[in-house]
């Protein structure tokens, strides 16, 4: 499952705005890299006031960043789509400028990662990786994947 943890710093975010922000980042996920939406997390961490630094000094401004940990397995050309549309997707719902909106991707190995219960599929497998779920489990992801 791609876990996309939201940090920001400096200003609050709605309930809608997180709303909006979870429901796109899913469905951006889903787009470009073929894979369901119900795989897709976010967690979203405002930093405590005074807690957020670069090149040692206090940042001041209004910044977000992104980290999205996502399957290995996908090409260059999907991953510049998907760290772009994440792009994309923060500055419509925050409204900062894009110098102060962070993305950052990192691969992890499928084999090395359990949800749900199950060692996830390598990419492109996800149909058959379904497939083998216990019945209950399937109902539950197929009805996530209709609520969006």
């Amino acid at each position: 499952m791609p876990t996309y943890t939201v940090k920001y710093s400096n200003f609050n975010l709605s309930q809608k705005q997180k709303n909006s922000l979870a429901h796109d980042i899913s469905n951006t996920h889903s787009k470009f890299t073929g894979a369901n939406s119900f795989f897709a997390q976010v967690i979203f961490q405002k930093n405590e006031k005074n807690s957020h630094f670069m090149g040692g000094r206090l940042v001041k401004t209004k910044e977000i960043f992104l980290n999205g940990q996502i399957r290995f397995g996908r090409t260059s050309k999907v991953k510049k789509k998907l760290i772009l549309g994440l792009r994309k997707i923060l500055i419509k719902n925050t409204n900062l400028k894009k110098e102060y909106v962070w993305v950052y991707l990192e691969d992890l190995m499928p084999d090395q990662m359990i949800e749900y219960g199950e060692i996830l599929p390598k990419s492109g497998q996800e149909k058959k990786w379904f497939k083998s779920l216990k019945p209950s489990l399937r109902k539950r992801l197929k009805k996530m994947e209709k609520s969006k």
